[in-house]
């Protein structure tokens, strides 16, 4: 069974890993044109916003709801067939779907039913991608492959639009769909014939005859990895309040331009436009450089970017719009920064065998804040402006890096969980 590896123990990881990276990004561009597509074709057809607001919803509670129990699966199955199976299921459907654009038989409950489906995919495939990688790449690489991660995301980030609406331009929606079953079936492809490893996973019979309360057990061990871990409880509370703030933050972008600047889409635009520069620049950086020899201290430096660049946004006089330009570009720069070595460390220090459960456990965790966020963010927005929010998320960046930093726990995350050995002891003494 695999476990993880330095450069010098196998220095041709790249030939296994790179083809995978490359059919998962691959997928992913066909992920992005279908999400806008369907968002354009529901925009056209409809005008509701409800209907939009209700397939954001759709395609975020199953992921958030079912990440638990998904990541308990994930270390207990085997990850390779996760990935396939999953990958599969969403590639199969969406076929389903462009044959009802094609035919024109769609209806909206249809492309609910895609968005419902590809959550519950992504609720399995990202943390099995995810553990899978931390045993694909060595230890010290960790950090440049997530800092490629970014890259990609960044790019698309900037692309993803435009490029959109040039293919819509050639062909309609349902065509549009086969180049996702395509690109999925390309990523498929490759995982289906490359090496996934697989940790180690100890089963006893009684595992075996009752898997509901062993997926829930796991769960629960899941759960008291992270709280026994004190460095990565703290770490993992902080990136709730985190994305609590400063997603609501950047989802009140255009009332900051309509409002406070007083001007139209095309300002927006030359945000976001700004804020993927950053992040390709940023990723690009840290990819490149590797950040400090402390991840943590790379991590707490991009936060501290964060906050500098939320404080810019925050103090901008209605007729400075060029400083709230600056201050998206210099999100987009710090946001690589802050993540990418924080993914690496869980990479790196969290059990393969834990990963899985580990990582849905912080994924959802994210996801509960902001729906939390933006129902604080919108009244006081309202009562206080829109600018009050950054500010609000400004300070709390700028402040929480000296306070992490002052924490040992937190600054020896990079040493692992002090309790791992106590805790596979355990689980191995009961494992149930």
């Amino acid at each position: 069974m695999a476990t993880q590896f330095s450069e010098s123990e196998n220095p041709r990881w790249r030939n296994t890993f790179f083809p995978v990276w490359i059919g998962q990004a691959i997928s992913l561009v066909g992920s992005r044109l279908v999400g806008f597509s369907l968002v354009w074709y529901l925009t056209t057809t409809t005008g509701s916003a409800t209907i939009l607001t209700t397939i954001s919803l759709i395609g975020l509670l199953p992921e958030m709801l079912l990440a638990p129990f998904a990541g308990a699966l994930v270390d207990r199955w085997n990850r390779k067939k996760v990935m396939v199976i999953a990958d599969s299921a969403i590639a199969l459907l969406t076929l389903v779907l462009a044959g009802l654009f094609l035919f024109d038989l769609v209806e909206i409950w249809h492309i609910y039913v895609l968005m419902f489906m590809r959550s519950i995919g992504g609720a399995f495939h990202y943390p099995a991608m995810s553990a899978s990688t931390s045993l694909m790449v060595p230890r010290e690489k960790l950090t440049k492959v997530q800092g490629m991660n970014q890259v990609l995301h960044s790019i698309l980030t900037i692309v993803a639009a435009p490029m959109g609406a040039l293919v819509l331009g050639w062909l309609d929606v349902g065509q549009v769909m086969m180049i996702d079953v395509v690109t999925a079936a390309i990523a498929i492809f490759i995982i289906a014939v490359a090496a996934i490893p697989q940790p180690a996973i100890i089963t006893t019979q009684e595992q075996k005859s009752n898997p509901v309360k062993t997926m829930l057990l796991d769960v629960k061990q899941g759960l008291h990895y992270v709280v026994g871990w004190k460095g990565l409880l703290y770490v993992l509370i902080f990136a709730t309040f985190l994305n609590a703030i400063l997603n609501p933050a950047f989802s009140l972008l255009p009332l900051l331009v309509k409002g406070h600047f007083q001007l139209d889409v095309g300002a927006l635009a030359t945000m976001e436009t700004a804020m993927g520069i950053g992040m390709l620049i940023g990723s690009v950086l840290l990819s490149a450089w590797g950040g400090f020899k402390k991840k943590m201290y790379t991590s707490l430096m991009g936060l501290f970017g964060l906050g500098m660049a939320a404080l810019l946004m925050g103090l901008a006089p209605s007729n400075t719009f060029w400083m709230a330009v600056v201050g998206t570009f210099m999100f987009g720069l710090a946001n690589p920064i802050t993540n990418g070595p924080l993914f690496a460390i869980f990479q790196e220090t969290i059990d393969p065998g834990m990963q899985g459960r580990v990582f849905s456990l912080i994924n959802t965790t994210a996801m509960a804040a902001s729906p939390i966020g933006l129902a604080i963010a919108g009244p006081l927005s309202d009562s206080l402006g829109v600018q009050s929010w950054f500010l609000v998320g400004g300070i709390f960046c700028v402040t929480m890096p000296i306070l992490l930093f002052s924490n040992a726990k937190v600054r020896d995350l990079e040493k692992g969980n002090p309790n791992a050995e106590q805790f596979r002891q355990d689980v191995v003494a009961d494992p149930t």
